[in-house]
């Protein structure tokens, strides 16, 4: 795995693949847009979007990351995320693992841990 082609992969260009994978499911974009910005501690999509920021940075710069991402746990792309000791590629991977639960059907109320 290349960890710096993925740091420098723009948030911008792979957040319109989170939203068409929910879509697929029949969810929404509004349900993709609430588990960022509870992921992230962000205030709102737009601004993030025209930050044009790497996931590196992104996530870096995230001004409240959840402490409750880390009861994200499961597999994703074929690596157990509780294991993940890489902080962008841990939080990256939380993402990923989310919107998986939200294409699966799951309730927001379980994917936010709430």
């Amino acid at each position: 795995m290349n960890l710096e082609r993925i740091y420098h992969m723009l948030f911008n260009e792979v957040y319109p693949l989170y939203v068409k994978k929910a879509e697929r499911k029949q969810r929404t974009k509004q349900e993709v847009d609430e588990i960022i910005l509870w992921l992230t501690g962000y205030k709102d999509i737009e601004t993030i979007l025209s930050l044009n920021l790497n996931f590196k940075d992104f996530f870096q710069q995230a001004p409240n990351l959840n402490p409750n991402r880390e009861k994200i746990t499961g597999v994703v792309c074929g690596i157990r995320v509780e294991t993940i000791e890489d902080f962008t590629l841990k939080n990256i991977r939380y993402l990923d693992k989310q919107i998986d639960e939200l294409a699966k059907g799951k309730t927001l109320d379980k994917i936010l841990r709430t």
